[in-house]
């Protein structure tokens, strides 16, 4: 059993760490900068809020994480380390130093396509590497990307990554498990449970974000975003940033393929074509006056706008189902 975790401030000792300061938090857990006074080695100390462990979806979010920081081991994957004899529940990771790519974009505004490029590579290899370990990190977004000094990155944040066969998602868990808004992939939306493909379309957006400074699909509320997305196309980021390449907007488009099957396969095929740019050859796709139009076919509009109003019912319907049940 474990002790139940209390509020903590830096100065603090954990077990053998000693708190130094903190660096993040949310919602869901505080992170700290510690000092191992085992081995002298700085790590990160991630500590769950007192509510979490009364929490059943939070908690299990919380305990994927750590276990798929401890399993995976790959120098683009931020590491958790096995810490069986703590006193209480936290998680100590690697100490990496760098910012978060949701910070560099907010200070530069858009990267030169050669900086998006090369660091949008590295998230490829990093994903190419989990998904072989049947991991889908389903939340991939700026702010789940630390960049360190030479633009190495690692993927943090396996909350609500799932695992190849796992159960899909029940609409009782829609809001905590989806993803975000902004990143979240077309069939995710649809409330499938997505693949290595949903990383690589969240993997194009950031791409696309990156070179233009704004993310492809918008809208006043989070439904709004979603809904943008299955109706329309993006505009296209040579209209907005003429710096990037016709292969590089090609890149992106195939990234950001609504239907799967037409998307990169996988995220090594996308890092092929990145570091290959001259052998990208250019589709043939809707000329660009119509591609800002954003106008989908009536009829298939109207299915999609009744779809996405019957979300937030289904979602109410099936909680009062399981509510009753219990």
């Amino acid at each position: 059993m474990f002790a139940p975790n209390l509020d903590h401030k830096p100065g603090d000792t954990l077990d053998h760490f000693r708190l130094d300061h903190i660096v993040a938090t949310s919602g869901m857990a505080t992170v700290f900068r510690a000092h191992d006074l085992e081995t002298g080695k700085q790590v990160a100390i991630k500590i769950p809020h007192p509510e979490v462990e009364g929490d059943p979806t939070l908690w299990e979010r919380f305990k994927r994480e750590e276990e798929i920081g401890t399993r995976i081991d790959h120098p683009g994957v931020m590491k958790v380390f096995p810490n069986p004899g703590r006193s209480q529940v936290y998680m100590v990771m690697e100490w990496v130093e760098g910012r978060l790519l949701r910070q560099i974009i907010n200070d530069a505004g858009k990267l030169p396509p050669e900086r998006a490029a090369s660091i949008t590579i590295a998230i490829c290899h990093a994903l190419e590497h989990i998904h072989k370990q049947g991991v889908v990190h389903r939340d991939l977004k700026p702010e789940n990307i630390m960049v360190g000094p030479a633009d190495d990155i690692h993927l943090i944040d396996f909350g609500i990554a799932g695992a190849a066969g796992a159960r899909r998602l029940t609409f009782a868990h829609f809001s905590q498990s989806m993803g975000t808004p902004d990143y979240i992939s077309p069939e995710q939306v649809k409330g499938k449970r997505g693949d290595a493909r949903s990383d690589v379309y969240s993997l194009g957006v950031m791409l696309y974000e990156m070179l233009t400074g704004q993310v492809p699909f918008a809208g006043p509320n989070p439904f709004a975003v979603m809904n943008d997305r299955l109706l329309n196309q993006p505009k296209p980021p040579r209209s907005i940033e003429p710096a990037i390449s016709p292969q590089l907007q090609e890149i992106i488009y195939r990234a950001l393929e609504r239907e799967p099957k037409n998307r990169y396969p996988s995220a090594r095929e996308m890092a092929h074509d990145l570091e290959h740019p001259g052998q990208v050859g250019i589709a043939e796709r809707t000329a660009e006056a119509q591609w800002d139009k954003r106008q989908s076919p009536t009829l298939r509009r109207a299915l999609l706008y009744a779809g996405i109003v019957l979300i937030p019912v289904t979602i109410f319907a099936l909680l009062l189902l399981v509510a009753h049940q219990h």
